[in-house]
């Protein structure tokens, strides 16, 4: 690319990336956050500018995103933005990720000029904000184990005091902060909008797929059709999903040390290379200069992604 155009093509750049930023701090209000919390009480109520899964009728300038919709792309991204706790419109997100693409394919094209270059560099910026919501939504999934056993003996005194499960469930939204307590906020909601509680647990379930969680949802479907004592079966519950927990840090800490030694062998390729460019330059030319050196740098870069992402798939520990 010309020298003379290396300059706007950057200020676009940046001009992109501001505007996608302006447009998630727009959107983050609280008027968008009471919009989606509506939705999420009540799954068929169809709000303006939203998408759901009952709105049949579109217009024509949503039919693409009707289209995305089927193919569960758009579910799959509002399902994980409300387990992120991240409560935006789709179309909003959509603009974003176009933003950053077009920002990365501008600063692709001012720094390298090639094509194949660019479009990677595109992907990966588009993708920011994708591992981003992916990153938030591990975190807050984490935060929501780590209160949940406090929650259910929380549930299970005031059961015992003789409190109703609804009366319980204020409680832990008073006591806990978010995540567990904007969740279980939820759930009370949609059962004063007429949703059973059971049901209102379970909707709750898709938006924390934790299996610690389903634990809870069956027990209180148990008590509702059998009639037991829950306050006892939470004090059980309680004890296996700390045992999980306590199981689950025993796995991260004996496979600590692989993980370790896969990052290192990751990363040692890139360091030496690095290494040699800063000491002897000489030995390092024919791989960025020379075709058929950049081609074999190349290709040695996508076997040590590959090396690495198959070293991790072998670490994952499935109980």
């Amino acid at each position: 690319m010309n020298s003379d155009l290396l300059i706007p093509t950057a200020v676009a750049g940046f001009v992109l990336v501001a505007c996608a930023l302006w447009f998630v701090r727009r959107n983050s209000g609280p008027s968008v956050t009471r919009s989606v919390m509506r939705r999420m009480a009540r799954p068929d109520l169809v709000l303006e500018g939203g998408i759901t899964k009952t709105d049949s009728r579109r217009s024509t300038g949503r039919e693409f995103l009707s289209w995305l919709y089927r193919l569960n792309l758009l579910q799959r991204l509002e399902e994980n933005l409300w387990q992120a706790g991240i409560y935006a419109r789709i179309a909003d997100i959509l603009l974003v990720i176009l933003l950053m693409f077009t920002a990365g394919l501008f600063a692709g094209e001012a720094f390298t000029g090639k094509l194949l270059v660019s479009l990677p560099i595109a992907v990966a910026m588009a993708s920011l904000p994708i591992i981003y919501i992916r990153v938030r939504r591990q975190r807050r999934l984490k935060a929501f184990a780590k209160q949940l056993p406090y929650a259910l003996d929380l549930i299970k005194s005031s059961l015992e005091a003789g409190h109703t499960l609804l009366r319980g469930l204020q409680v832990v939204v008073s006591e806990f902060a978010d995540p567990i307590g904007t969740e279980f906020r939820s759930a009370i909601e949609q059962s004063r909008l007429g949703l059973p509680l059971p049901r209102a647990l379970e909707e709750m379930l898709k938006r924390v797929p934790q299996d610690d969680l389903r634990l809870l949802v069956v027990a209180v479907r148990v008590q509702a059709e059998v009639g037991s004592s829950l306050a006892i079966i939470l004090g059980r519950l309680s004890e296996i999903v700390r045992t999980r927990q306590r199981l689950q840090q025993q796995i991260k800490a004996l496979t600590a040390q692989s993980k370790m030694s896969g990052i290192l062998v990751g990363f040692l390729p890139i360091v030496m290379l690095a290494a040699f460019s800063v000491i002897q330059p000489s030995y390092t030319n024919t791989l960025f200069f020379d075709p058929t050196g950049q081609k074999i740098l190349e290709v040695a870069a996508v076997l040590d992604i590959l090396a690495f992402l198959s070293i991790r798939k072998l670490l994952k520990v499935k109980y």
